[in-house]
């Protein structure tokens, strides 16, 4: 048997996310906020490729844009996967080899990590031939981020509690997208730490706003425009007010809609074609209010196996 037959590699692509809807509730106790969210997976892909390793052994390395900034210790996502394995299924002398692939930016409101983290969810429980349904696999993703059991659904999907708790959504037709990358990062909790000082009493009572599911029904961009919100956003502009120069260049270059992508930095661009989007990225980047601009579309697919 050759070395690579007795030690196969499972490859994972997993998808970035923008938020359409984020609707923040008032902290709760725990420390978290209740949230309604509609999510949309986006083409920017993370891959995760996994081998076996000697029993007890996790090394990860991490590799692409941005990847000095992932950590590879026990403080990254895909060795908690491999731990909540591990205790779940009761399995023994098991290791992996886990290689990270970034193009999803890091810290930039789009959920890398948790996507990284589905994604070695998925290629483990296949690497160690383990009978684990998606529905299980969404439980544990829970367990890890209340982002991770989304990436593992990807398409466009409605999501209440912490962003866990998850409906599909139909969505017809192809939404382009233009991502406006910031040459700085900014912390979620500190995102969440603002919005409470902005938002001393806010609404427990959290929807998405009317009529959005209908639009994402229709296909519309232009209707899909009108009904964007992120809760976060003025927080986001109030920690760092230069993501407003960014969102005004946008707008004035044709786009649709700008709204911060979770708890930002990233800015996401609505554009109402891919020829309009092609065009709308170049003046960005010739406008020189963001890092690096990239056309996406969306929605795709969730957590998958490529090889």
């Amino acid at each position: 048997m050759t070395e690579a037959r007795a030690n196969p590699l499972v490859r994972v692509r997993a998808a970035g996310k923008i938020n359409l809807a984020l609707r923040v509730g008032p902290r709760r106790p725990d420390g978290f906020h209740p949230l309604a969210t509609v999510f949309q997976a986006v083409s920017v892909f993370d891959d995760v490729e996994v081998r076996r390793a000697r029993p007890g052994t996790f090394a990860v390395s991490v590799t692409g844009p941005q990847a000095e900034l992932v950590p590879t210790d026990g403080r990254n996502l895909v060795v908690h996967a491999a731990h909540l394995l591990i205790e779940r299924y009761r399995l023994d002398r098991v290791g992996a080899e886990i290689a990270i692939r970034k193009s999803i930016p890091v810290t930039d409101g789009m959920a890398g990590g948790s996507a990284d983290c589905a994604a070695a969810l998925l290629a483990l429980s296949v690497l160690w031939d383990l009978d684990v349904t998606p529905n299980e696999l969404a439980e544990l993703g829970g367990r890890l981020g209340s982002d991770v059991p989304f990436a593992l659904m990807g398409q466009t999907a409605f999501g209440k509690g912490r962003g866990d708790d998850l409906v599909p959504v139909l969505s017809r037709g192809t939404y382009h997208w233009v991502l406006a990358f910031a040459d700085f990062e900014l912390s979620t909790p500190a995102v969440f730490a603002r919005f409470d000082e902005l938002n001393p009493a806010p609404s427990p009572d959290l929807d998405v706003p009317r009529g959005m599911l209908e639009v994402l029904a229709s296909g519309d961009a232009n209707a899909l425009a009108g009904v964007l919100v992120n809760d976060l956003q003025d927080a986001a502009l109030a920690l760092r007010p230069e993501l407003a120069r960014t969102m005004d260049a946008g707008l004035e270059a044709g786009a649709l809609a700008s709204l911060v992508s979770g708890s930002g930095p990233t800015i996401a661009f609505l554009a109402p074609s891919e020829e309009a989007a092609i065009d709308l990225s170049c003046e960005l980047g010739k406008a020189g209010v963001c890092r690096t601009v990239r056309r996406v579309s969306g929605p795709v697919h969730g957590a998958r196996l490529v090889t």
